[in-house]
């Protein structure tokens, strides 16, 4: 005999209504209650009819996730996390690579799939405060991954840009480097990202009482490897010093590393390196790169728990907005800390 919801209920000690809420990922239950119906679903080998549900809901237990693309190992990871998080409360994606710049943010707003899911989760790159009223006469349920400020008018999932980056800064301050090249800025650009690390290694410099110098801020058009290595590249044909490098992303920092061992220059006896995002391959580079993590979990599961929210609230909910955490992972890339927490990782 299969199992139903009534033996979940039974087993765990809640109402039927209690169970339901937790396996359609209702946002407002204690961590205790989804724990104790989720040991009762393992338990019994509970498997939920999701045609059936659908079928009286009228929905169609698929949402949407619109991202830039696949080729860029942030955004894969990333998917990857949302599909797990949206799996476990019974949920498939559909995942919509749409490519750079504001025009394809745009367009895909309006695309041809937006009426096949019951809401989206959307990373912005190019939009800003001034589309905020755009982003809310979507009429799918939305949910936006980003760093522009909506002044509280759109469901927004954030990272910690500006205290990961001074963290990652800091690292390399007690670790002893003085000459710190802030690598991916974007010149004459509004990237919230960018913007949002630069002001982080602004103010772990600033508080150790070194003057910022424009000189070590360095742009790059790119935040994929051929951003950091030709950047890099430049750099050692101009002959700047430096000691060490705090890359905005994972990828910008692999560029760079590849152009200066082959230069000869030793990681990180010569030159410390830290990234941001924490990707898989940074655990396998050599050197294994220091980075940010961000928390990509905790940034799926923040998306899906506030898009099932607004699914089920509708657009009189007030919007959302929630910042995840961070881990500073140090690795080999830059070095032991001089004053004895060597190989401590620090977390907000």
């Amino acid at each position: 005999m299969s199992v139903t919801i009534r033996d979940v209920a039974r087993v765990s000690g809640f109402s039927i209504k209690t169970v339901s809420n937790v396996i359609n990922g209702h946002p407002q239950l204690r961590p205790e209650t989804r724990q104790r119906v989720q040991d009762a679903i393992d338990q019994l080998g509970y498997r939920p009819n999701l045609s059936a549900r659908n079928l009286r809901s009228g929905r169609s237990g698929v949402i949407g996730l619109i991202i830039p693309d696949l080729t860029t190992a942030y955004f894969a990871e990333l998917a990857d996390a949302v599909m797990r998080k949206a799996a476990a409360k019974g949920l498939a994606v559909l995942i919509e690579p749409i490519g750079s710049g504001r025009d394809n943010e745009l367009a895909a707003l309006s695309g041809k799939h937006r009426h096949m899911v019951d809401g989206i989760i959307y990373n912005a790159l190019t939009l800003n405060a001034g589309d905020a009223e755009l982003l809310r006469s979507v009429d799918t349920p939305l949910v936006v991954l980003g760093d522009t400020s909506f002044n509280g008018r759109v469901d927004r999932i954030t990272m910690a840009n500006t205290a990961g980056a001074r963290a990652a800064t800091e690292h390399l301050l007690a670790v002893g480097r003085r000459r710190i090249l802030a690598l991916g800025a974007h010149e004459g650009e509004i990237i919230a990202a960018a913007e949002l690390r630069l002001a982080g290694y602004r103010q772990a410099v600033e508080a150790a009482g070194l003057t910022f110098d424009p000189d070590l801020v360095h742009y790059a058009d790119s935040w994929h490897r051929r951003g950091g290595a030709a950047v890099m590249a430049k750099l050692l044909d101009d002959g700047l010093k430096f000691d060490a490098v705090f890359a905005f992303n994972d990828t910008l920092a692999l560029g760079a590393m590849r152009v200066l061992q082959e230069a000869g220059v030793r990681i990180p006896e010569d030159v410390a390196i830290v990234g941001f995002d924490d990707l898989d391959e940074t655990r396998y580079s050599l050197p294994a790169l220091s980075t940010v993590n961000p928390r990509r979990d905790e940034i799926a599961e923040a998306a899906v728990d506030t898009l099932l929210r607004r699914i089920e609230g509708g657009s009189e909910l007030e919007a959302h907005e929630i910042e995840t955490g961070f881990s500073l992972e140090i690795r080999q890339s830059s070095g032991p800390v001089l004053t004895g927490a060597a190989g401590a990782n620090t977390a907000a």
